[in-house]
């Protein structure tokens, strides 16, 4: 018999589900105070939890039986990762009940700015004025929608708005060109091109150090005037400074916000615009998404305590018991050298083949899975693990392939990662490990050289002549930001030149467009590990 203990309210629906297994017995704990709460789970299997409970390393330190965390929703921010996985304890999560729920929601934000419905509707109702003039309206159709991400949620808005009569225009470099493009809408490589484009912008992307903040000052000056804005994905994806000055400018005609930096947030200065519509963080709140949610996490908790698997797993680690020392110091270096190919190349990679010399042959395939991971996780608004990671590649349209690396080389032990991507093109890193704890790359497209991937690291490729670096260095110096660490690979024959300067902190993208400005630069891009 499993006890499994339900900390949150859930739809009814969940819970009946878990009732009809003989082999479950539930316990209903959702208004038991949270001070209490980890004092009466001392001998319970499995929780099942929402935003409400915090599930800490205190909370977990009762839980002596604790083998399953269910979260009935998406994000995992509430619970200790580190500390469940220490524990031996599954963390689950549900993150596509909600799709359909998120995507209404964002149709709705989209007509009330088009048409401020709120507001008519309330001077009527309340302050009993009929004024027809004052609330006119503009139409979804004939308008230019741009779509930031063209993930589950993104994807289907296209398809609404276009349904109204929208043009579509979609940026999103990590994604098939074919998946707008098959529904009928229009693909960009360049964000400022839908900024400049579009009468309305709305935002699906995960939040990530690239995506944080990515709609700033600069970006709200590229737009058309009066372009309506709208968030019901994640907090921070828009600066709120930036939004505020643009409202204030007249800039933006409306904006709609279901999300917020931080949250709960009730009394935002957004909100004294009468052309700002919020909402407090709604996007999943359906009767039917709930339902959906509800059933899929009592159903994954079931399966997790019968063994018979661990759908949306965000936490199982990889077996490593028959992994030698240096293959799981090698398991590592594939996922930083996964996650430096998808931050450099940010483009829509195809395949990813993954090669390997000497005793790690063995591992071939489990060092594939650490890559996928790391080149996942920095494209998807999902939380990648070594469980889903293949099915979110093969779902994404990503071939995985591994190889025996036949080149000659001068290391015992090494691995090569290619990545193909926009059509023709493709790039090849290659690393090792030299001794317990020094991991490093060593090679990328035809350049020798060895660093470390940690850290904030500019990738920097220059015309191989005099001058050039000591510009980086100005330029860096003059913005206060410290060189930790310099490597430079030579090609003589192309008379190029490649370094990987590492930061004590992330520069900003006008940096960058400065070292692009230097007399000789080819290329500048900055990854973060």
């Amino acid at each position: 018999m499993f006890k499994v203990a339900v900390c949150d309210s859930i739809s009814e629906k969940g819970i009946e589900l878990l009732r009809a297994e003989k082999e479950i017995e539930v316990e209903l704990k959702a208004n038991v105070d949270k001070k209490e709460l980890p004092l009466q789970l001392v001998d319970v299997d499995a929780i099942i939890t929402r935003s409400a409970t915090t599930i800490d390393k205190e909370f977990l330190s009762h839980c002596k039986n604790l083998k399953v965390i269910g979260r009935a929703g998406v994000g995992v921010d509430n619970i200790d990762l580190d500390e469940a996985s220490k524990k031996g304890i599954v963390v689950l999560n549900m993150p596509t009940g909600n799709t359909i729920a998120a995507t209404e929601h964002t149709m709705t934000y989209m007509l009330n700015c088009l048409r401020f419905m709120p507001n008519a509707n309330y001077e009527l109702k309340y302050k009993h004025i009929w004024d027809r003039k004052k609330w006119m309206g503009i139409e979804l159709s004939g308008k230019t929608l741009g779509i930031i991400g063209m993930g589950r949620i993104g994807s289907r808005v296209a398809v609404r708005a276009m349904s109204f009569g929208a043009d579509v225009i979609v940026y999103d470099p990590y994604i098939k060109k074919e998946k707008a493009t098959s529904i009928g809408a229009r693909i960009t490589d360049s964000l400022d091109e839908l900024l400049k484009e579009s009468d309305i912008i709305t935002i699906h992307t995960p939040k990530t150090d690239e995506t944080y903040n990515m709609i700033g000052e600069k970006e709200i000056e590229k737009m058309k005037e009066g372009v309506i804005l709208i968030n019901c994905a994640r907090g921070g994806l828009y600066n709120e400074k930036a939004l505020y000055d643009g409202l204030k400018k007249g800039k933006i005609r409306a904006l709609g916000i279901d999300v917020f930096e931080n949250e709960p947030q009730p009394n935002h200065p957004l909100q004294e615009f009468d052309n700002v519509f919020v909402t407090p963080h709604l996007g999943a709140n359906t009767y039917e998404s709930q339902i959906k949610v509800a059933e899929g996490i009592a159903r994954s908790v079931i399966d997790a305590l019968k063994g018979r698997g661990y759908e949306n797993a965000v936490n199982i680690a990889m077996p490593e018991e028959e992994i030698s020392d240096i293959g799981k110091q090698f398991l590592g270096l594939a996922e930083r050298m996964g996650s430096f190919l998808s931050q450099y190349v940010k483009s829509f990679i195809n395949k990813v083949t993954v090669y390997s010399h000497g005793e790690i042959e063995n591992y071939n395939n489990s060092l594939a899975l650490f890559t996928s991971v790391g080149v996942l996780k920095n494209m998807v608004d999902e939380h990648i693990n070594y469980v889903n990671a293949p099915y979110i590649a093969k779902e994404r349209g990503i071939e995985i392939d591994t190889k025996i690396y036949k080149q000659k080389t001068e290391f015992k032990n090494y691995m090569a990662i290619k990545a193909e991507y926009d059509d023709n093109k493709s790039i090849e890193i290659g690393g090792t490990v030299f001794e317990p704890n020094k991991a490093r790359i060593v090679y990328m497209d035809g350049f020798d050289m060895e660093i470390e991937l940690t850290g904030n690291i500019i990738v920097f490729r220059n015309t191989d002549k005099p001058g050039v670096i000591g510009m980086v260095g100005a330029i860096l110096g003059k913005h206060n930001i410290n060189i930790a660490d310099f490597r430079l690979g030579r090609k003589e024959k192309m008379q190029e030149a490649l370094s990987f300067i590492k930061t004590d902190e992330e520069v900003t993208d006008d940096i960058l467009n400065e070292l692009l400005n230097i007399n000789g630069a080819i290329a500048a891009s900055k990854v973060k590990l």
